[in-house]
């Protein structure tokens, strides 16, 4: 599997099941295709969901997935966690008004599918740094050196260094 094929799509949705709407995506995509609704609230940037998703394909190329599906390995590897309980803490749909990232990995274009479903929009990629620091529990110290972008990236790659 490769990053050619990845396409990062930002929505506002109305949640009302988080099951239906699963259901929904699941019955969207095809085989082999890869659909990963996350949370973009909690997302710093693109580059973010990049190079997340990169590393999940890389420890899934290496043995090194700490999940056994590549979607919620996606999930762990953005959220720079190791449980998967707490990345869907951090990631993971809600119920009612949301902001969503979808990721599409070796997929159609879902684009004009999605968006009958949900708003797109690619301002739900626009940073909040301070709820960014709250949920990665980032301190004042480290922001004197690094933006919350390139912390998270660096807490992400930090997970295979610490495999």
């Amino acid at each position: 599997m490769d990053m050619n094929n990845v396409q990062i799509l930002g929505f506002k949705a109305q949640i009302d099941s988080v099951g239906d709407t699963l259901d929904l995506i699941d019955s969207v995509k095809k085989d082999g295709e890869i659909i990963q609704l996350l949370n973009a609230d909690s997302i710093a940037s693109k580059n973010h969901v990049i190079h997340g998703v990169n590393q999940a394909i890389l420890a899934f190329e290496r043995g090194e997935n700490l999940a056994k599906d590549l979607s919620v390995e996606i999930a762990l590897r953005c959220s720079a966690q190791r449980q998967i309980s707490k990345a869907f803490k951090i990631l993971g749909l809600k119920e009612g008004s949301m902001n969503i990232c979808a990721i599409l990995i070796n997929c159609d274009d879902y684009t004009m599918e999605l968006s009958s479903v949900f708003d797109l929009d690619d301002g739900v990629f626009d940073l909040n740094e301070n709820h960014l620091m709250d949920i990665y529990k980032i301190s004042e110290a480290e922001m004197e050196n690094l933006s919350v972008d390139e912390i998270i990236i660096d807490r992400i790659t930090k997970l295979t260094v610490d495999y």
